[in-house]
């Protein structure tokens, strides 16, 4: 007697795509050598294989081999990254293995104690986050604006923009969806979205290259060179921007980021200030009140000196330059579902704070 033939399938109604199930095992009737492997119909009937079926099953296939390799990639291991996917170690090393020899090349550096990416493997995976960020769009503007958002929004802002400008917009936020709470951090570092786990961060002037991130611009803030007036007295006021050279300028300075300071000039091209930078800050709070207590000139956007500006605290430096305006994006992952309550409140920030 032929023993029975155990092979791979998903359950239909999932979306391997969304969210990888666990790859579940079915018995089919043996066949004979060299007929078709016969498809299980509604009811538990048995039917042959049609080309377009055939055609579904070999591109279903083809994902799944993706989608594992991608869980291999993020995991660095075979083991862990199989098991993410519901594979033992040997079906997870076969599966990227049948993607190698799909593709012709080797996506995988493979040793006894490391595996890391090949630059071939590195490019097909960026690829696989833009489609898989792509799904994201399309589930999201069918089901995630029409869903209610519920559930912990984790968020990390800067900490002065966070204080002046997203914590009053909570209360609208929260008043609107009731089944929101909100975990928010304040801090100017500029944290690793993905592996600190937040579903949001709000950040000044930076944008990302992470393929894990995308980036989207909630709003732009004039910026402007200030001083106090205690400082222009005892230094004198920049006339026009080499003066600048001869000034302390104060700039925020982090392990992850660099204050630079472009004006543009009298041909029309952008171009850096040259300044002496003796006191450097991580904090955009520190670098304002550095500048009210007279330390040097600092380049802070509006809504964090506007009230410093209108008690004299703080005077303009060379209002007459163009500057580029300060963008405050809004960054999160690519490869989970942009969830209700994410988008939601990017829609409130780019709603309150575009002009």
């Amino acid at each position: 007697m032929t023993s029975p033939r155990t092979v791979k399938t998903r359950p239909a109604e999932k979306n391997i795509l969304a969210s990888p199930p666990r790859i579940s095992e079915c018995v089919v009737e043996p066949t004979a050598p060299g007929s078709s492997i016969p498809d299980q119909g509604p009811g538990g009937s048995i039917h042959r294989a049609t080309p377009e079926s055939r055609k579904h099953t070999i591109l279903r296939a083809n994902l799944n081999d993706i989608l594992v390799f991608m869980a291999v990639a993020d995991a660095g291991s075979i083991v862990v990254g199989g098991q993410a996917m519901g594979l033992t170690r040997s079906a997870a090393g076969k599966a990227v293995k049948r993607l190698e020899d799909r593709l012709g090349v080797r996506v995988l550096n493979r040793t006894t104690r490391t595996l890391s990416l090949t630059d071939e493997g590195r490019a097909f995976y960026d690829r696989g986050l833009q489609i898989l960020a792509a799904v994201d769009e399309a589930e999201a503007s069918v089901a995630g604006r029409a869903g209610t958002p519920r559930g912990l929004l984790r968020l990390t802002v800067p900490d002065a923009f966070g204080r002046l400008v997203v914590l009053p917009l909570l209360k609208q936020y929260l008043a609107a969806w009731p089944q929101i709470q909100v975990e928010m951090s304040f801090s100017d570092r500029v944290s690793d979205v993905v592996e600190d786990g937040f579903d949001l961060a709000i950040r000044i002037g930076v944008t990302t290259s992470d393929t894990r991130l995308v980036s989207r611009v909630v709003a732009r803030y004039r910026a402007m060179l200030c001083a106090s007036p205690s400082y222009l007295a005892e230094r004198g006021e920049p006339l026009n921007l080499n003066d600048l050279s001869d000034h302390d300028c104060l700039i925020f300075s982090s392990r992850a980021q660099k204050q630079s300071w472009r004006f543009r000039d009298k041909e029309g091209s952008w171009v850096k200030a040259q300044g002496r930078s003796r006191v450097r800050l991580d904090s955009g709070e520190a670098l304002r009140d550095a500048a009210v207590a007279g330390l040097g000139i600092a380049f802070l956007p509006e809504f964090l000196v506007a009230d410093d500006l209108a008690a004299g605290r703080l005077r303009l430096v060379l209002p007459q330059l163009e500057v580029e305006d300060v963008k405050i994006s809004a960054i999160y992952p690519t490869k989970r579902f942009l969830e209700p309550r994410v988008r939601r409140f990017i829609d409130l920030l780019v709603e309150e704070l575009a002009t």
